[in-house]
Parts: structure tokens; C-alpha cells; sequence
């Protein structure tokens, strides 16, 4: 168990050169990327800018030593930065003493001891129960609320309060854009240059099939050219004017890691943020196992989520030494990494040195970077996490409901929060699961010839097809069962939850293809009728409702989908059984089950008594 903590220990002995010079290549492209993606993502998270280049440099280079996927590079997301910043913006109101960079240290170690606990104890199953259209809502309303929050950065509009709701932002863009100064210039350049970039250089490399490699790394590093482009500019017209700057630039940004210092769990911060803490360990461990999963399929691999789990938390807990706020797996630069032809975790070291550099030597070069070129970078990143028309006519088609709770989490975002937001989506789509659970689809089924051509078995008995009855595409075309069968077909295992409905259910269906044993005009017969049982108005009137219904004989369940039973279900199909008996008169109903391939299913139906 303990050798399994540090997945390092299985590979690092393989290693040798072809893959140092892989790793080498991909993780120094990544490192390009994630040095202008650090700085701006630190500014959503109302933070200083080196705050994102050391949350940055701990994730990449930690992750090597605890991660199982090749691909993975761990840092500052644009979802987590959002929720910081909201907290930030809550604590320090509360607490004017208390600075943003020791709120942003702290919620790094909380849910980075929350995290690696999760992983330790094998907890990673937890993350299935969150449906894809809750992540996508957030998700969604996410990059909405930050692309709001940026624009206004964009144009110089200093008046807009961008820690309001999306729609507050909105209006108040609006209301002040006749105050745009002249950073809409660089902003606005800034961000049609890099989609000309995006699609300019994919459309031309299909074209071209010689620039397709030099236009594939032009295109990862469009966000740090732009950058530099933006900062020579800034700079040869702020250089004269360095006490008032024609344009928003960051200014100071201290060289090397000014904030290491050894983190504490201040309880007055975990009290004020305690709304979004639940949230960011969630988005934490959905974004970084989700994103792992998915290039490990894409690469023939397979990683360990509860392993990834305790990656993030131990990233998280080391990354507080270093004054980084939360970070975890991002889509975008793992996908870079992915592309650029990483071979081993290794490759997020080369990263690492490629923040570290930057920290060093590259923070004079940082202080005319303009505020409007980082905010195009970060609308630029965030547009793609907005789910499009087809995913949601696809969703649409196959579930209403989840495309309901899709449209909520995005509403809510719009008008209130994403914290409020996550909450609420997570707790309707684990709603709608129970549902499902409690009401599985159960179906009486009906019989049709396995063929245009008649196929015998070896005792020259017609061989059948069962279907459910309701198929629209076999209506009229079903063979009559023998008399007084049922066959009913169940969708899903019997546990506590649906037991009953599912018992309930059955009877129904067998009543209402079935009449009573006990039906008749004899005194005792009628003593033993329920209260609430309709009661024929004549002999002839009864005959004539139960004409073309059998006695009730045997009941075939068809429990192919059934893998698990728990006491409760035994019970109540004990107690559906002695009622049945009952109804048919008190005659015992034959029982038989079909296509019980679990073994462990088998064996409780004997031991209970129906084999």
C-alpha cells in the first residue's frame, strides 16, 4: 500500500533518454503556456500575479511523484481561481485585516488535507455520482461569470464592480462603456489576434501540410506571444509616463517565491469561506479526475483516481508552503501536454523550471504587462469551456430532465453564484438518480416467433422472442401466452428503495391480466373479500368483465438486469408471493426465474426459498 503511494517507484527505473528528450520538449511547451495563463488566472482570483506562477511551479513539478497519468499538468484553473476569488472577496470584507494571499494560502491547505485524505482512504468512487450535466452547467456558468468579469478589463472600466453577479456586471458594463479608455485597444487587438491565430493557423496547416508542426506550437503559445507582444507596446508608451501609465499594467510582481512561509489553518478564514470550501474540493477532484480519465482512454492508459485524488491533495498541501492557492488538473494544458508528446509524468519537472525561470529572471518584464491583454487571454481560455448548441440538442434528445438541471446550474450562476450553483445542480442530479433507482421500468412482457422462418428446438417446440408488451413496433404482432402466465421483465436490481414499487408494481401487472381464485357468489368467498375490492353487481356482469381472463397459474421473471438483491427485496418478494397465493385462491403460484446469470442473485433466490 505505502510502495503504491508513490507511483514514481514503478517506472523511474525505466527511464532513459529518448524519453528525457520527449518529456523535455513537452513540458517546456507547457511551461509557456502556463506562465501568462498563472499570471491572469491569478488576477480572477483577486490575487497578486505571482501568487499564480506559485501555484503553478508546486503542481506541475509535485505531481510527477504522486500522479499516474503521463499527460497531467496540475495548476491554477479558471472555475477554482473564480471561487477563490470569491472568497477572498467575502473574507477580507468581513476581515479587512486579513490579506488575500493568507486566505488563498490557507484554502490551499484545508482542501489540500481534505483532498489527500479522500485519496487515502479510497474515496474516489464518490466522483461518479456527479452526472456530466451538472459538470457542464457549472462549467458553463463559470466561463460565463469570468468572461463578464474580464470585459470590463478589456475596455478599462474601472467604475464596474466585477466581484458582482454576472448580471449586475452586465448592466454596469453597459451603463459605463462610454467611459472606455484607451486599453480597449490592446484588449480588443489582443484577443482577435489570438482566434486568427487559433483558427487562422488550423485552417492553414490543413492547407499546408509542411507548416503543420511550426503553426501547432504557434498555436500553444499564441496566449504568451500575444503577451509579450502587448508588453513591448505598453512598454515603449508607459516608459515616460512610469508614475501614471497610459493603460492599467500589473506593475511590481516580486522576483522569486517572496511568500514561502510555513501555512496554518486560520479558523476564521475556514469560518467566513466555509460556504466554498465544499465547492472548490468538489471542482478539484471532478476536473482533475475527469480530465485524467479521459486522455488516458485517448492514449491507451489507465490511471488510478483514488491515486490522482491524493496528487492533488499532497500538490495542495506543499503548494501552501509556497504561498499557491488551489490548483488542480486543467483540460487545456493537459491536452498541450498530451499533443506535444509527453512520455512520462517527468515532463511537468521541465515545467516547472520554465515558471521558475520566469520567476527569476523575467518579473522586470512583468510590470508593463497591460490588464486588458491578460483579460483577453483569460475570455480567449474560458469561450471553450462554454457548452454548444450541439451538446445541448443532443442532451436535449436524451434526458429533459438533465437538460433542466443543466439550464439551472447556468441560470443560477447568471443571477447568484457558482458556489450556489454547484450545490444546488449536485443536489437535484443526485435527486433524479434516486428517482431512477426507486422507479426502475418494469414491464409485462408478451411473445412473438424468433423468426420469419419457424425455428424449432430439439423437442420441435416453437422457439420465442419476449418483448415488451407496449413496443409500438410489435403491436398486433404477439402470440397469446399460455393461460394464466405472466412474464414480466425487470430493468434494474430489487434494494431498499424500490422494493416496494417494484412488488406493488408487479402484482398490478398480474391482476390485470389475471382474475381471482376467490371470485364467486359463495357466502365464504365474499367474507374473505378485501374492503376495497370492486364487487360485481351480478354473476352475469362478472362473467362478462373476467371473460377473457385465466386463472392466475405462474409467474415468469425475466432477471437479466437484476445483479443484486438485499434483505427488503427478499422479504417483500416473500410477502408478493403469499399474496398472490392468496389471490389465486389459495392454490400455490408457480415462480420462475429467467436469466439469472449473478451467482450471488442465484444463490440467495435458493436459499430464500424460490429455487
Amino acid at each position: 500500500y505505502l510502495l503504491g503511494l508513490f507511483p514514481i517507484i514503478q517506472w523511474i527505473h525505466r527511464y532513459n533518454l529518448s524519453w528525457l528528450v520527449q518529456d523535455a520538449i513537452a513540458g517546456i511547451t507547457v511551461g509557456m503556456l502556463i506562465v501568462p495563463q498563472g499570471i491572469a488566472y491569478a488576477k480572477i482570483a483577486n490575487l497578486d500575479p505571482q501568487y499564480g506562477l506559485y501555484t503553478s511551479f508546486v503542481g506541475v513539478t509535485l505531481y510527477c511523484f504522486f500522479g499516474t497519468s503521463k499527460d497531467i499538468s496540475i495548476g491554477p484553473i479558471t472555475v477554482v481561481s473564480l471561487l477563490v476569488g470569491q472568497a477572498v472577496t467575502k473574507v477580507t470584507e468581513a476581515h479587512p485585516d486579513i490579506t488575500g494571499a493568507e486566505i488563498a494560502v490557507c484554502l490551499s491547505l484545508f482542501t489540500g488535507l481534505t483532498t489527500m485524505l479522500i485519496g487515502l482512504v479510497r474515496l474516489g468512487i464518490l466522483v461518479d455520482f456527479i452526472s456530466e450535466p451538472v459538470i457542464a452547467g457549472y462549467m458553463t456558468g463559470s466561463a460565463i461569470t469570468i468572461s463578464f468579469g474580464q470585459w470590463p478589463k478589456v475596455f478599462g472600466l474601472k467604475a464596474v464592480n466585477t466581484h458582482e453577479s454576472p448580471y449586475l456586471i452586465f448592466y454596469s458594463f453597459f451603463k459605463h462603456l462610454s467611459e472606455t479608455k484607451l486599453d480597449a485597444a490592446f484588449g480588443l487587438t489582443a484577443l482577435v489576434a489570438l482566434y486568427i491565430i487559433k483558427f487562422g493557423g488550423a485552417h492553414l496547416g490543413q492547407k499546408v501540410s509542411k507548416l503543420k508542426k511550426p503553426l501547432f506550437f504557434l498555436g500553444i503559445m499564441r496566449s504568451g506571444l500575444i503577451v509579450i507582444l502587448g508588453t513591448l507596446v505598453s512598454y515603449i508608451i508607459n516608459v515616460h509616463h512610469h508614475s501614471k501609465p497610459l493603460i492599467s499594467i500589473i506593475q511590481e510582481v516580486p522576483a522569486g517565491f517572496d511568500a514561502m512561509a510555513i501555512p496554518t489553518l486560520n479558523m476564521t478564514i475556514l469560518k467566513e469561506a466555509s460556504g466554498v470550501l465544499p465547492s472548490i474540493v468538489l471542482i478539484l477532484i471532478l476536473e482533475h479526475v475527469s480530465v485524467a480519465k479521459s486522455f488516458g482512454r485517448m492514449s491507451n492508459y489507465s490511471i488510478n483516481p483514488n491515486q490522482e485524488i491524493l496528487a492533488i491533495g499532497m500538490s495542495n498541501i506543499v503548494g501552501s508552503f509556497f504561498g499557491a492557492y488551489p490548483c488542480t488538473g486543467a483540460f487545456s494544458r493537459t491536452a498541450v501536454m498530451a499533443r506535444s508528446g509527453a512520455k512520462t509524468p517527468m515532463a511537468g519537472v521541465f515545467s516547472g523550471a520554465v515558471v521558475v525561470l520566469a520567476l527569476y529572471a523575467l518579473t522586470p518584464a512583468f510590470y508593463y504587462i497591460p490588464e486588458s491583454v491578460l483579460g483577453a487571454v483569460v475570455i480567449h481560455a474560458v469561450i471553450d469551456l462554454i457548452s454548444g448548441p450541439a451538446f445541448l440538442k443532443d442532451l436535449w434528445h436524451q434526458s429533459v430532465l438533465e437538460f433542466m438541471i443543466f439550464v439551472i446550474a447556468v441560470v443560477i450562476t447568471f443571477f447568484m453564484d457558482v458556489e450556489t450553483a454547484i450545490y444546488i445542480s449536485v443536489g437535484l442530479s443526485l435527486l433524479l438518480m434516486l428517482l431512477r433507482l426507486a422507479r426502475p421500468s418494469v414491464s409485462s412482457l408478451g411473445r412473438q416467433k424468433h423468426a420469419a422462418h419457424d425455428i424449432y428446438g430439439m423437442d420441435k417446440t416453437a422457439r420465442y422472442i419476449f418483448v415488451d408488451e407496449k413496443d409500438a413496433h410489435f403491436s398486433g404482432l404477439l402470440d397469446p401466452l399460455p393461460a394464466g402466465v405472466v412474464v414480466i421483465r425487470l430493468s434494474n436490481s430489487i434494494l431498499y428503495p424500490n422494493a416496494n414499487y417494484i412488488t406493488e408494481r408487479m402484482t398490478e401487472l398480474v391482476k390485470s391480466r389475471t382474475r381471482s381464485g376467490n371470485e364467486g357468489d359463495d357466502s365464504s368467498q365474499q367474507e374473505e373479500r378485501p374492503w376495497n375490492q370492486p364487487v360485481a353487481s351480478s354473476k352475469e356482469d362478472m362473467l362478462h368483465r373476467h371473460a377473457l381472463k385465466p386463472y392466475l397459474e405462474s409467474i415468469v421473471l425475466d432477471f437479466g438486469s437484476v445483479d443484486k438483491l438485499d434483505a427488503t427485496a427478499l422479504h417483500t418478494l416473500h410477502a408478493m408471493q403469499q399474496s398472490l397465493d392468496r389471490y389465486a385462491g389459495g392454490k400455490a403460484v408457480e415462480w420462475h426465474f429467467c436469466q439469472v446469470t449473478n451467482q450471488q442473485v442465484r444463490q440467495l433466490l435458493i436459499e430464500a426459498g424460490f429455487g
